[in-house]
């Protein structure tokens, strides 16, 4: 259920959200780099301890397998990813291993995910580690929180580091917060004690669309190519080596000059919030489908994602959604719809 009061702490304050739907995976070994650059389609052997990127798997086809976000940690790599995937991808992952010093780990049971967004969030956040480090531990800078480390000695988590992330997911600046299972509820506490407020789901799903941030399984699905979803910029590296599924990435970008077939859209509706999976129209003609939608409080109207023939993939084109005997007017808008500072 959307509640306007978490989107308010969204987007002019702090918002807490449990990352229920994520999971983690963690590589260990001395080739874990190396190992994942011919896999993931950005650059991994280029990060340094205490940096990460977006990136994607591939198959040989160029679809996808999953998205993810990949964090180097100095000891090991963390791989965020959606969480009903995270077992079969552990395991894709350990297969192709042979004689790299590599070693995968489902970590998703015993490691929790927070995620803080909003403006205060880095503020509260800083403050919050601050008050439960223990003698010894490390103290955040909330102007410097944007940077990927681990702040260990933590009361919360009985010494255990809790690693913290620069995040966007949802299109609102933030925070992912990665610790052990056990010490997520007391930080939640600590967090909403301070300021924040606990959002639910529903809620910052409307702030995803209204940023146009396509979320893997809703958006994007095995049958997609990374630029059909226009999430190039962000998870392909154009300088590294091979990966799994390149062939395909540089044809389309260098022989077809980028032109795909269909393309991720935004969509402002002149009716009601349409379903996932309704029809959108170019006249008489079938010319995609809805994949989500929301009402934008941001715009006071409905909004929708969806992928669109490139015929009509233009800002400014008039469409309609829905069937035949109940269709609403539609147009094509830039995304993000919404744009934040």
């Amino acid at each position: 259920m959307f509640l306007p009061d978490g989107y308010r702490a969204l987007v002019e304050g702090a918002g807490v959200l449990e990352r229920a739907e994520r999971g983690r995976l963690r590589l260990t070994g001395a080739d874990r780099r190396t190992y994942l650059q011919g896999i993931l389609t950005n650059d991994i052997a280029a990060l340094e301890p205490g940096t990460g990127c977006y990136a994607a798997m591939l198959t040989p086809n160029g679809r996808m397998i999953t998205d993810m976000r990949v964090l180097e940690l100095g000891d090991s790599v963390l791989i965020d990813l959606d969480q009903t995937l995270a077992p079969a991808i552990r395991e894709r992952l350990d297969q192709f291993i042979f004689a790299e010093d590599v070693a995968v780990a489902n970590e998703s049971a015993s490691l929790a995910q927070l995620g803080v967004y909003g403006p205060r969030a880095a503020q509260i956040l800083a403050e919050v580690i601050a008050e439960l480090r223990t003698e010894g531990g490390r103290t955040p800078d909330s102007t410097r929180l944007g940077g990927l480390r681990p702040y260990d000695n933590m009361r919360v988590d009985a010494g255990a580091p809790a690693v913290v992330a620069a995040s966007d997911d949802f299109g609102i600046a933030g925070f992912e917060v990665f610790l052990a299972s056990p010490a997520a509820d007391a930080l939640s506490r600590a967090l909403i004690a301070r300021g924040a407020m606990a959002v639910n789901r529903e809620t910052a799903e409307v702030c995803r669309v209204e940023a146009g941030r396509p979320l893997y399984g809703v958006d994007m699905d095995q049958d997609t190519i990374p630029l059909e979803a226009g999430i190039e910029d962000r998870a392909i590296s154009h300088t590294k080596g091979c990966y799994v599924g390149q062939e395909i990435i540089i044809r389309v970008l260098h022989r077809g000059h980028g032109r795909v077939a269909r393309k991720l859209v935004g969509l402002t509706i002149d009716g009601p919030v349409p379903a996932r999976g309704d029809r959108i129209n170019a006249g008489d003609r079938h010319t995609g489908t809805i994949t989500s939608a929301v009402h934008s409080p941001a715009l006071g109207r409905s909004i929708a994602l969806g992928y669109v023939h490139r015929d009509h993939a233009e800002p400014g084109t008039r469409l309609t959604v829905g069937g035949p005997e109940a269709q609403v007017p539609a147009a094509i808008v830039p995304l993000p719809a919404v744009r934040r500072s």
